[in-house]
């Protein structure tokens, strides 16, 4: 009796045991037990790492490849801010990132300029750019341009990458006035996007960026059309040098009684000098103009700007010093005023570059008073207003220093040490006016749209 009565205790207090358990256990989960889920920063549930892997829509960072910058430039906008543009190479083929941290840094001479954090979107699969807007630069230039990425820690996966867009009807209008890109985007995706991001990025023959801007498209409805829309604050005619971008060209040729000193029969060095700038003219494009300045104690325009190339070069070959020349002067600087006023009147297209192309053999005598700093100081006007300026200084004794000052750039200053290096140094001239080779737009779309939720 006592090893039964033992044993009937021993299971009414087992079973006593287990209804506590499962009410303790049922109070437990009803509330202190929370389930596993992809957000608790805890790797259960199956997940392959952190809320990533397994059931878990993310995709665990040890599983894919980092993004990789390919490039990054800094592209002026106004005297105090640059946009800053780099393109940024996600080669996983699925996995995307709607959160990835990075840091322009511009650089000149003196060291850092300035900083600038974000945090941008990155599809799979492809290239896209990074734009950051007006960086202010405190008036100095960037020469250098980097960016940094930080680990990117949150991958989703994505359904679609660059094929989501496609990009037609490009066009590029008022390059040397206000600058404007247009084109249409399609959406090819059955499904809407909001807040598309689309930068333009305009490359030279070789591959090399030269400008960018950047627009949004707020909705963007499942298979449709939009046009965009890309602007510049300034002109970009002499910075897209592709010779699908005319150019307007303004030639200057000294006709001080100096340039019939080497020969009389025939007038040397100036008919060797009208031979090649004749060359010169009618080497330009049939989409270009030209105009002709002549200058001795004053300046003379003796062609308007204008589309008849033939017509510049025959009065070219026509010019002649005027014997009152003799014993004149030279006026680099009105030949520069000149040419400043014709590049910037009526007759300017302001679909093309502005470019002078200016010979002399002689020191600046006039106008009297300073004659050298006027003539500096109209090379300055062009220059501040993106007209390229050339220079040819003729003769041994030339102040080529002098010459080198009046160029937009030191290299785009040439000496002729005598009339058979003419030839050459205007066709190497004719090459600087714009590269073989066209220009290329690239306009990358992109969106967060097709990512999948984190879940």
């Amino acid at each position: 009796m006592r090893t039964w009565a033992f044993f009937r205790r021993l299971q009414y207090g087992t079973g006593f045991g287990i209804f506590l358990t499962l009410v303790f256990s049922l109070v437990y989960i009803q509330y202190f037990h929370t389930a596993p889920t992809c957000v608790d920063e805890r790797q259960n549930g199956g997940e392959k790492g952190v809320d990533c892997g397994g059931s878990c829509s993310r995709i665990c960072a040890f599983e894919v490849l980092q993004p990789e910058a390919m490039w990054a430039r800094s592209f002026r906008v106004s005297d105090t801010s640059y946009n800053a543009v780099a393109y940024i190479q996600n080669k996983n083929t699925v996995a995307a990132s709607p959160e990835v941290a990075y840091t322009f840094s511009l650089y000149d001479a003196q060291g850092l300029i300035a900083e600038k954090k974000g945090k941008t979107i990155l599809p799979p699969g492809s290239v896209y750019p990074v734009f950051e807007a007006r960086i202010d630069t405190k008036g100095r230039v960037p020469t250098q341009t980097f960016i940094a990425l930080d680990p990117v820690t949150l991958w989703l996966p994505a359904k679609a990458g660059r094929e989501q867009f496609s990009v037609t009807d490009q066009k590029l209008s008022g390059a040397d006035a206000s600058p404007r890109l247009e084109a249409k985007i399609h959406n090819n995706a059955l499904t809407p996007a909001q807040q598309v991001e689309v930068v333009a990025t305009i490359f030279d023959a070789r591959g090399n960026a030269l400008t960018s801007s950047r627009t949004f498209i707020d909705n963007f409805a499942p298979r449709s059309e939009q046009s965009a829309v890309f602007t510049w604050s300034e002109p970009i005619a002499k910075t897209v040098r592709s010779c699908e971008v005319p150019t307007d060209v303004m030639v200057a040729i000294d006709l001080s009684g100096s340039m019939n000193n080497d020969s009389d029969e025939p007038p040397e060095p100036i008919s060797s000098v009208l031979t090649a700038a004749e060359s010169f003219v009618r080497r330009l494009k049939p989409s270009d103009q030209a105009g002709l300045i002549t200058f001795a104690t004053g300046a003379k325009l003796e062609r308007r700007l204008t589309s008849d190339i033939s017509a510049i070069a025959e009065a070219i070959v026509d010019l002649t010093i005027d014997p009152k020349e003799e014993g004149g002067s030279t006026n680099q600087g009105e030949a520069l005023r000149s040419a400043f006023e014709e590049l910037h009147s009526e007759l300017h297209s302001q679909e093309a570059r502005k470019v002078l192309v200016l010979l002399t053999d002689g020191l600046a005598t006039a106008p009297d008073e300073d004659p050298e700093k006027y003539a500096l100081d109209n090379a300055a006007l062009l220059k501040a207003s993106d007209i390229d300026v050339f220079t040819i200084g003729l003769g041994a004794q030339v102040n080529m220093e002098f010459v080198k000052a009046l160029a937009s750039e030191e290299s785009q200053a040439y000496q002729a040490v005598s009339t058979t290096d003419l030839d050459a140094i205007y066709r190497t001239i004719t090459a600087s006016l714009c590269e073989d080779g066209a220009a290329v737009i690239e306009i990358i779309p992109k969106t967060d749209a097709g990512f999948a939720p984190i879940e």
